[in-house]
C-alpha cells in the first residue's frame, strides 16, 4: 500500500526556501545586534519558525551554535583541560 507524502512533509519550493533563509538571516542579524538576548528577537524567531519546516529550524539554530563556537574558538584560542591528576 503506497501513502502519498502529507503536504507538511513536501519539499519547499524555490520562493519557500528564499523566505526561509531570508527569515533566519534577519533573526541572526537581531540576534548578533543584541549580543544573542532571544527575548529581543522574539517576533523575528516567530517568523522564522513560520517560514521554514520545523526541521531546517532545528538545523539552522544548531548550525548558528557551531559558528558562534568556532568563531569563538578561532578568536579566543582553545586551552585544554588539565586532566585527572595523578
Amino acid at each position: 500500500m503506497y501513502i502519498s507524502p502529507s503536504p507538511a512533509m513536501s519539499a519547499p519550493d524555490s520562493n519557500q526556501r528564499k523566505a526561509c533563509w531570508g527569515t533566519r538571516d534577519e533573526l541572526w542579524k537581531c540576534l548578533d545586534y543584541n549580543q544573542d538576548n532571544a527575548a529581543s528577537c522574539e517576533k523575528f524567531q516567530k517568523e522564522f519558525e513560520a517560514s521554514c519546516p520545523a526541521q531546517w529550524v532545528k538545523y539552522f539554530t544548531k548550525r548558528r551554535d557551531f559558528l558562534k563556537y568556532k568563531e569563538k574558538m578561532q578568536t579566543e584560542g582553545f586551552e585544554p583541560a588539565a586532566g585527572p591528576k595523578s
